[in-house]
């Protein structure tokens, strides 16, 4: 190998300029200087536990009713209250809750997945590749999201897997496009010119040295759907054409409380909201900290 190739193929196999430089331990740094992010970590993980873990935190067992008791409102017996079934209130949240935040979590990875593959390949390969999925994607952006939502599980039924893959299937678009900007930059950049020049495969390209520079992107991106992806199958539960009994869902739970208003019971329709809120405004937090502490051009340490 001559002089020239050597020094080409060295920096090839030099570290990109990813969040990965800087350490675990300084994105770590950064992350806990984001106050909100750790009060959002905190939550979301508490939340996470108490609903995955329902079956043994509950105060009651699932669908546990008691007709002679009916509706109560919160109290040391019931710290929620209780429904007009008799159920204890807080025990349905969290085992509503674990449908609620599967729906998110998976659609928000799907979608990623799929989106950050798409526009890799479309910014890396350019011409007609890039025309064609990103037209695909333009076809998509301007389908009246909700309408369509509505209407697919209307066809092909609510059950839980149907609504992860027919949000999936609307959500990738916004990723794609912003991984496609990214990747058309990052393409010019000497690492991946170098990586060119001693040979190296297209895929080992995206993957070795443009997809970890996208880490912060992809991450901020998945905490946004996850929190997008529970707001609307809660718009379509409360609607009537998501998660349907004997399934629930915290949207779901909502749709049943919504014409209690102005009642004694409202506080059925006040906590299904309040944990929505929670959920939403932690992951919201928690992706700007992933944001500021996974930017590469982050120089505290």
């Amino acid at each position: 190998m001559s002089t020239s190739t050597g020094i080409v193929a060295a920096a090839a196999d030099q570290p990109t300029p990813t969040v990965a430089t800087g350490g675990a331990r300084s994105i770590l740094r950064r992350f806990a200087r984001h106050r909100l992010a750790l009060l959002g970590t905190v939550v979301l993980l508490g939340l996470m536990v108490a609903c995955y873990g329902a079956i043994w935190i509950a105060p009651s067992p699932q669908g546990a009713q008691d007709l002679v008791l009916g509706p109560t409102p919160p109290s040391g017996a019931h710290l929620l209250g209780t429904d007009d079934l008799g159920r204890d209130f807080l025990s349905e949240l969290l085992f509503a809750g674990r449908i609620s935040l599967t729906i998110g979590l998976v659609v928000a990875l799907i979608a990623t997945t799929v989106g950050t593959v798409l526009g890799a390949v479309a910014g890396y390969a350019g011409g007609w590749v890039d025309e064609v999925i990103m037209r695909i994607t333009d076809l998509f952006l301007i389908v009246p999201g909700i309408a369509v939502l509505a209407l697919a599980l209307r066809g092909l039924g609510s059950s839980p897997t149907t609504i992860v893959l027919v949000l999936a299937a609307l959500g990738w678009t916004y990723i794609a496009r912003v991984v496609r900007s990214q990747v058309l930059s990052l393409r010019e950049k000497e690492f991946v010119d170098a990586a060119r020049v001693i040979g190296a495969s297209t895929p080992r390209i995206l993957l070795r040295h443009l997809l970890p520079n996208l880490a912060g992107v992809i991450a901020v991106n998945i905490s946004l759907a996850t929190a997008a992806a529970i707001i609307i199958e809660s718009t379509l539960s409360f609607l009537g054409f998501g998660v349907q009994p004997p399934r629930t869902s915290w949207g779901n739970m909502l749709s049943q409380a919504a014409g209690l208003v102005g009642t004694d019971q409202v506080y059925l329709l006040y906590f299904p909201g309040l944990f929505i809120l929670l959920t939403v405004l932690s992951i919201n937090f928690i992706g700007d900290g992933l944001r500021d502490a996974l930017d590469p051009q982050a120089k505290q340490l």
